[in-house]
């Protein structure tokens, strides 16, 4: 069944984009242009303003396609265009407060604070898609040689942040920059406990006074 729109043509959203330009239309009228025509059951300003709704109580910045599709109307297809065009504009065209967490060396800079401490904190950065930063955790702080981590104390905070990847990292109060073979135990068991959970764990730093290292390779 199609659902008819009684709307006049010049009020609807695309015509009246192109007619009075972008800023002469309201959230929703935007979302409209975007979503385009209702499912069976819905009509798109419906479609519309629940997806409004959706967005205001989740935040755009931490809106899952999943969430889109979670909208009466709108399916796989089209929440895919949906989102792609709001992660699309969230990339590129809005300014960005939090640092894209692209290497070890931009990780580090997020772990001055536990260089120098006398105890092992192990920590988490959680990161979105476009590896920016989401958070920061501290999982845990433990004695001068050792820290026990499970991995869900690791991975509780990530999917609450609905991280896409995660960074672990520990400091070592010796300040030694030797990977030693907890390291590379602690490095293998959050890589395979991420594979499960669908959260991939993008490198293991450990820093010291004198500098930091990559454990995960």
């Amino acid at each position: 069944m199609t659902i008819k729109n009684d709307m006049p043509k010049n009020d609807m959203p695309r015509e009246k984009l192109n007619k009075k330009g972008a800023e002469a239309l309201s959230d929703e009228e935007l979302l409209q242009a975007v979503i385009g025509s209702g499912g069976k059951g819905n009509n798109f300003k419906r479609i519309a303003k629940n997806l409004n709704d959706v967005i205001a109580k989740v935040g755009a910045d931490k809106l899952t396609v999943e969430d889109v599709k979670s909208v009466k109307g709108i399916g796989d297809a089209k929440a895919t265009i949906v989102f792609a065009a709001l992660e699309y504009w969230r990339r590129h065209f809005t300014k960005q407060t939090r640092p894209i967490i692209d290497s070890p060396e931009k990780a580090a800079q997020q772990l001055d604070f536990i260089k120098d401490k006398r105890q092992e904190h192990f920590v988490l950065l959680t990161l979105d898609g476009a590896r920016r930063l989401i958070n920061r955790h501290i999982v845990s702080v433990g004695t001068l040689t050792a820290s026990l981590v499970h991995p869900r104390e690791v991975f509780a905070p990530a999917i609450e942040d609905r991280a896409a990847s995660i960074i672990i990292a520990h400091n070592h109060p010796s300040g030694s920059l030797v990977i030693s073979a907890q390291d590379t135990e602690v490095t293998q068991r959050i890589r395979e406990a991420g594979e499960l959970m669908g959260i991939q764990l993008d490198d293991h730093i450990i820093v010291a006074e004198s500098g930091f290292v990559s454990a995960k390779y």
